[in-house]
């Protein structure tokens, strides 16, 4: 793994580890009971509009009240994962049609075959593809049929 992987995971953790390290609850006000330390929002703005507004009622009820904390957590736990699929998918999608309109719109790679020749012919030192040697092969020799032959051959192979 490279280091740059490996201080990204190390701002990760640390980004994680140390929030939850460094926070305090707040005093407690005297006579109340102590505050929670993740308390949600949600509590936060029911103390404020009680505060605020005492005679308040709120003008409608849910569609569906979960019969316990921890049903609601679960099932705000539940939405977070769709949406996070749900965005994943998305992405992926989307990286997946950039790379298929990038491969549509670059020219034709040659047969793997024909490179391997290449690279074989200058690695032997035999005329590469451009001079008149390689030009111009003996009649009936193997190399007189050329890469794109051998390109063929290879894929009629496959195929057969």
């Amino acid at each position: 793994m490279k280091v740059r992987n490996w201080l990204i995971l190390a701002a990760v953790v640390l980004l994680t580890v140390l929030p939850l390290w460094l926070a305090s609850a707040p005093p407690a006000q005297p006579g109340a009971d102590a505050p929670a330390l993740f308390g949600g929002s949600d509590d936060r703005a029911q103390k404020a509009i009680g505060s605020i507004a005492p005679g308040y009622k709120p003008w409608f009820a849910p569609l569906i009240e979960p019969a316990s904390s921890e049903i609601a957590s679960l099932l705000f736990a539940l939405q977070a994962a769709i949406g996070a699929g749900v965005i994943g998918y998305w992405l992926g999608g989307a990286v997946t049609r950039e790379r298929a309109k990038r491969a549509a719109a670059s020219p034709a790679p040659r047969p793997i075959d024909a490179v391997a020749a290449d690279t074989r012919e200058s690695a032997a030192g035999s005329p590469t593809r451009g001079s008149p040697a390689a030009e111009s092969p003996a009649a009936g020799s193997p190399a007189a049929a050329g890469p794109a032959s051998s390109a063929t051959t290879a894929q009629e192979h496959r195929a057969g």
